[in-house]
Order: structure tokens, then C-alpha cells, then sequence
């Protein structure tokens, strides 16, 4: 077992890991105490993922942030959790606007993720019209029953399923795990990227917009979906995915951004967020929004 340290007060602007972690951007960790997305935080809890068949354990103790792993994984732990964005620099950087001031200061410390983009794709699929509790425990699911079981100091964990692994899932199987209605999309979309007609990382090199487009060929994947990929898996720090929390955001606080359709009030948005972080403003007002913090 690899271990290592990195200490909070190097990092620019910290890190909340709870908040993190549980702000509705990644649905492939767990916590050690099976109590994600409850609302409760957990100070000095393990979180867990799998990346690439190795276990990842992660947790914020007096003022350190302490990761053990099968690998040596400081580089991959800096990459999933954004430690090396200049996060005071990118809160300095946003538009003076009352609810962005108010939600960037209630919750310091909260980065960015950046997930492997299958899961991610799979995780959104699953999210529409769903709690978050209730899409962690959906994706958690699928991992236990298709995904690789990988040990960690005698403790074993479940990897996310490979797209061949979920592609050899059926509907009727996966409408048994409470998929519903979602349960094709996720088969068609496994089986698409199994097959390497098509995998969301071909989307990297494209322009924002054109990403976003290419993204939405997927079964089940429109434009709010497609921008989540985006924003938590590919590092376009522009997407900004209007939910249904951003909505009443703009009803509330940007009428004049409600363009009519979905492309543009999301350049309105994203100009009204500063373009090269919009994304980050949208987590910071999701989160706001969505806890009543």
C-alpha cells in the first residue's frame, strides 16, 4: 500500500474535500461510512474511488490531506480534485454579483473534479429527475453488480463497470437495479462506446460548443447532461449545465439571461459568470442553492 501527505495550506484556496465530494459533481466515490450524499459531513472520513483497477483513499485530517492507494497516487489525487487550480485567484477573478459572492464565501475550499469521462457519462445518464442520494446509490449499484472488485489493506471495493462490461448488462437486468426508463440508454450508450463508435473523450480536442454537440449523439445525453461530461470529466471549465437549480437561479436573479433556448441562454449564463470559469461559479451557485447553506 502507497500512502502520502499534502498539506492544505499549500494549496491555493484549500479544500473542503466534503463539499467537494458531495456537491452533486461526482457520483463514483463513496464514503467509508456509507453515508454520502446524506448532508451530514463526516470530518476525517475516507473517501473512495477506482481509477484504472487501483483503489484511492482520501481524507482531510488537522489541516493535511492524507491518500492511500495500490499505486503511487499524488499525481492522480491532484488531477480527480483539482489541486493545483489557483482557487483564490479563479474566486478573485469572478463578476461582482451578490449570489455568487454569497455562495463562493459559504463554501471555501470547494474545487472542481475531474472523473474519468465513461463513469461520468453513465452517472449523468442516470441523473435525470433523480435526488442525488438516489443517483450515487444507482451508480454505487452498478459498480457492485458489473464493475472489477479491487482490495486495499484487506477492505474491497468495486470498480465503475467497463463500457464492455456494462454493455453486456440487459434493459430487464438494469430496470431491476431501478434504472427505469434509463435502463436502454445506459445498455445503448455502453454499447456504443464498447464497440469505439463513439467514446466521450473524442470530444477533448473540440471546441466548447462542438464538444458539447458531439457529446449529445450518446443515447440519453442532451445538452445539460453533455455539459456535466464536460464540466466534471473534461475539464471545459466554461460548460455551465442548466439545471433545474440554475433555472431558478435565472428566474430569480438573471431574467435577462433566459434566452428562449438552451444554447443561448448558456452563453448568456456563462457571460454572466465570466466565460473561463463560468463552470466553477455554476458548482458554487448549484451547491448554494441545492443545500440552503
Amino acid at each position: 500500500m502507497e500512502t502520502g501527505t499534502i498539506r492544505l495550506e499549500d494549496l491555493s484556496g484549500g479544500l473542503d474535500l466534503y463539499r467537494t465530494l458531495e456537491s452533486g459533481q461526482t457520483y463514483l466515490w463513496r464514503r467509508a461510512d456509507g453515508e454520502m450524499y446524506s448532508g451530514t459531513p463526516a470530518p476525517g472520513e475516507w473517501y473512495v474511488t477506482v481509477v484504472d483497477g487501483d483503489v484511492i483513499r482520501a481524507r482531510t485530517v488537522d489541516g493535511v490531506l492524507e491518500w492511500q492507494s495500490t499505486t503511487d497516487a499524488e499525481s492522480t489525487i491532484r488531477r480527480l480534485l483539482r489541486l493545483d487550480d489557483d482557487l483564490e485567484a479563479i474566486v478573485d477573478a469572478a463578476p461582482d454579483d451578490p449570489l455568487l459572492d454569497e455562495a463562493y464565501e459559504a463554501h471555501r475550499g470547494m474545487r472542481l473534479v475531474t472523473d474519468p469521462s465513461f463513469g461520468t457519462l453513465i452517472s449523468f445518464i442516470c441523473s435525470a429527475q433523480m435526488r442525488v442520494s438516489r443517483i450515487h446509490s444507482m451508480v454505487s449499484t452498478l459498480a457492485r453488480e458489473y464493475g472489477n472488485e479491487v482490495s486495499l489493506n484487506g477492505d474491497t471495493y468495486h470498480a465503475f463497470p467497463t463500457p464492455d462490461q456494462l454493455a453486456s448488462a440487459t434493459e430487464a437486468e438494469l430496470r431491476d437495479l431501478g434504472l427505469g426508463y434509463r435502463a436502454p440508454y445506459v445498455v445503448r450508450t455502453a454499447e456504443m462506446v464498447a464497440s469505439g463508435e463513439a467514446h466521450p473523450d473524442d470530444a477533448r480536442p473540440l471546441e466548447y460548443e462542438a464538444a458539447r454537440e458531439h457529446l449529445c449523439q450518446f443515447v440519453g445525453v442532451g445538452d445539460k447532461v453533455a455539459d456535466c461530461v464536460l464540466l466534471f470529466a473534461l475539464e471545459f471549465d466554461e460548460a455551465v449545465p442548466l439545471d433545474t437549480w440554475l433555472k431558478t437561479a435565472i428566474e430569480e436573479h438573471y431574467p435577462h439571461c433566459d434566452c428562449g433556448s438552451y444554447t443561448e441562454t448558456s452563453r448568456a449564463l456563462r457571460k454572466e459568470f465570466g466565460d473561463e470559469y463560468a463552470g466553477y461559479a455554476q458548482t458554487y451557485v448549484f451547491h448554494h442553492l441545492r443545500t440552503g447553506d
